[in-house]
């Protein structure tokens, strides 16, 4: 075999203890609808990735494809069930975090929102367009001096005559200046939080793109500034009267990351896994040597782990039992898991687990950005160690 001729993205199925074959026709179509995406963004991912450009008509690929409902209910679009939304984020995550993360802004959150939270009007007028991608959104939570305290925000909006002025900063925003529209989440004069639906091109809304990131390089964050924006009170989510609406849509988006950790440890076992029977060295395949069995042994086991997992967090979700503190469990057990089995699928790769055309040290970087987001590995542990002990470490 010619130098650095690996193929190491081929799809093997892996479900050792066939967790995921009770999903149903509908949720195999949309599995295999992503499938098939991921094949075909494949090739301009890591290009993507290493240049930090996001690919905008990638996501749209998924409105055409009805891959962003995320198991919502959206007049016209596929409804997908917790397992298959679940699916389809592993899957995306397999082939692509860049894209797993996009899809989450898009339909995990900004699409969320307004299903959840907004008016008629408002469901009316955003969430075909947004479902579709013709539209995108973003949700603003997280600021610069509020991330794993977000609940302390700081961005304010007051009522001044038939509108609302917003004024603050956020921080971490994906889609927050790539057009469309951010859901803003801010302070109200009675203290509570609510949520706005800010078009981008409103006067003082100012988005940067956040620049020097060693993780999910292909899709971009923003940093935005609210500039007395000034919003008609119909841009209020009517549904949303404090921040327990606000964990609401949290809880799902932390879900969904943990089934995106899976996708990306299915993505580098599988790669280990390819190269160990195809890499020689000392006269026989990696593969035979007893070192390199025992390390796919145990990465097998941690993703084992992880799908049983999501099969069972989606049948506690399909029957409306799931807890947010299980739901911090799940997050913060797939993550850790995760990072340990990509750690030792680019050290199984040697010095070609760290080329990006080998697909591993994208995926291990990815997973750092993922393990951080919606809730660090403290404090998903401090939420689960509450539950638990009845005892508050926060305070």
């Amino acid at each position: 075999m010619p130098e650095n001729a690996y193929e190491l993205t081929e799809p093997l199925d892996t479900d050792y203890l066939g967790v995921l074959q009770e999903a149903s026709d509908a949720d195999r179509e949309a599995w295999g609808l992503a499938r098939e995406y991921g094949r075909q963004i494949l090739a301009g991912a890591n290009d993507a990735w290493q240049r930090a450009e996001y690919p905008l008509e990638t996501l749209r690929g998924l409105g055409e494809r009805d891959l962003l409902t995320d198991g919502l209910d959206i007049p016209g679009r596929r409804r997908l069930s917790p397992l298959g939304a679940g699916l389809v984020t592993m899957e995306l995550s397999r082939w692509d975090g860049s894209l797993g993360t996009a899809a989450a802004v898009q339909g995990g959150l900004a699409l969320r929102s307004i299903a959840l939270f907004g008016s008629p009007e408002q469901r009316e007028r955003y969430l075909v367009p947004l479902a579709e991608a013709s539209l995108l959104g973003a949700f603003a939570l997280t600021e610069p001096d509020h991330g794993s305290d977000s609940v302390g925000l700081e961005t304010s909006a007051v009522r001044d005559g038939d509108g609302y002025v917003i004024t603050g900063e956020k921080k971490w925003i994906g889609n927050g200046a790539s057009g469309g529209i951010t859901v803003v989440w801010a302070r109200c004069e009675d203290g509570g939080v609510r949520g706005f639906i800010v078009p981008q091109e409103a006067e003082g809304y100012r988005a940067e793109v956040i620049e020097g990131k060693a993780a999910l390089r292909a899709i971009h964050q923003a940093r935005i500034t609210l500039d007395a924006v000034r919003v008609p009170a119909d841009a209020l989510l009517p549904g949303a009267q404090s921040f327990k609406e606000v964990s609401r849509a949290l809880v799902q988006t932390r879900v969904g990351v943990a089934w995106s950790a899976l996708g990306h440890a299915v993505g580098v076992y599988e790669a280990a896994l390819a190269y160990s029977r195809q890499r020689v060295q000392f006269g026989k395949p990696l593969a035979k040597f007893q070192m390199v069995q025992e390390r796919l042994v145990n990465m097998l086991t941690d993703v084992t782990d992880m799908q049983l997992m999501a099969a069972q967090t989606a049948r506690l979700q399909e029957r409306g039992r799931l807890r947010d503190q299980q739901a911090s469990l799940f997050k913060v057990h797939n993550t850790v898991r995760a990072r340990r089995v990509a750690a030792t699928a680019r050290d199984m790769l040697g010095g070609n687990g760290i080329l990006l055309e080998n697909h591993v040290a994208r995926h291990m970087a990815d997973i750092e950005g993922i393990h951080t987001y919606e809730g660090t590995e403290s404090i998903q542990t401090l939420i689960v160690g509450r539950d638990v002990t009845g005892q508050s470490a926060f305070a």
